[in-house]
């Protein structure tokens, strides 16, 4: 069984969408990407860092679904990474209300000795240095390295950001950012000039609308399945990510092609996060009803045309 190696923030999120708000519950995006991972047939660890005051029961909840949490340190005395944001009507844009790092501040990530080889690497939202380091801890070069990364550093760790996507394979950033790393406007153009810094996949996410995935002159786009009912966008992007680097481990190749299954097997995954708050709707969601809704997604995407 391969393994894959997750990295990111385990958290504390308060989330207000129009229909309806909560208080602190379970966040972070390596919660997601872990939770979406766990889907496929993979070993995995998450390296992280939280307080004293995070619940057992969640960390429970990671092992329940064979998360290995060895490499998420308790800092004793210490408080976990909180964030609150509040989503406008559309659920496209949002304010973030609160952003509290506590144990994130002084975060050094120590990965597990038995992942040091993990074939897969997913490194989440993250200080462009702590993923750097986690990089440099590696005894054997990953197949794939997936970065994830947000307008955030961009605007104020752009040189320690571009040293870290020369050493990945993956990039996967939503289309505000893609513009914003890139100074185009054209995705395409974009993608180009991202291929140039280091990475030989972009992957652009384009939320209810869809993703595009980037290789050379190559490009494939996967639709966001219409949905009847959005509740909340949190996560959807890392939930996308954990389905993305989860099939790719379990199926063991990293070619273009099988890149395209991988963003599907992610946008499905995506789909069904965002029907709840936080990661309920995960925690509970069911085999048959993932292999039901690719089958929506295959129905939506294939069709015969006569040339």
């Amino acid at each position: 069984m391969n393994k894959l190696l997750i990295v990111g923030t385990v958290a504390f999120d308060a989330i207000e969408t129009p229909f309806g708000k909560t208080n602190k519950i379970l966040g972070g995006a390596a919660t997601y990407i872990g939770i979406s991972a766990s889907f496929f047939n993979v070993k995995s660890a998450i390296v992280s860092v939280v307080g004293d005051d995070f619940p057992q029961e969640y960390l429970d909840l990671l092992t329940d679904r064979n998360i290995d949490i060895s490499g998420i340190e308790v800092v004793k005395g210490g408080k976990t990474f909180f964030w609150s944001g509040l989503y406008h009507n559309d659920l496209n844009s949002r304010d973030t209300l609160v952003t509290e790092l506590n144990v994130l501040a002084d975060f050094q990530p120590k990965v597990p000795q038995d992942y040091k080889n993990a074939e897969i690497v997913m490194l989440g939202n993250l200080h462009p240095l702590v993923q750097s380091s986690v990089l440099d801890q590696m005894e054997t070069k990953p197949k794939l390295v997936v970065l994830d990364t947000m307008n955030f550093w961009m605007d104020c760790a752009l040189p320690e950001l571009l040293d870290i996507i020369k050493r990945v394979d993956v990039i996967t950033i939503n289309d505000e950012e893609a513009r914003q790393l890139s100074g185009e406007y054209s995705l395409v153009k974009a993608a180009a000039k991202i291929h140039e810094m280091g990475p030989k996949y972009v992957v652009i996410k384009k939320g209810e609308h869809g993703a595009l995935l980037f290789h050379g002159k190559e490009i494939f786009f996967a639709p966001a399945l219409p949905l009847e009912e959005v509740f909340d966008p949190t996560g959807a992007g890392d939930t996308f990510a954990g389905g993305f680097s989860g099939y790719i481990t379990q199926s063991e190749n990293v070619s273009f092609d099988n890149m395209k299954n991988a963003i599907i097997y992610g946008s499905n995954l995506a789909s069904f996060c965002v029907e709840k708050f936080g990661t309920e709707r995960m925690v509970n969601l069911k085999e048959d009803e993932v292999v039901s809704r690719l089958k929506q997604f295959k129905s939506l995407t294939q069709f015969d045309i006569e040339l």
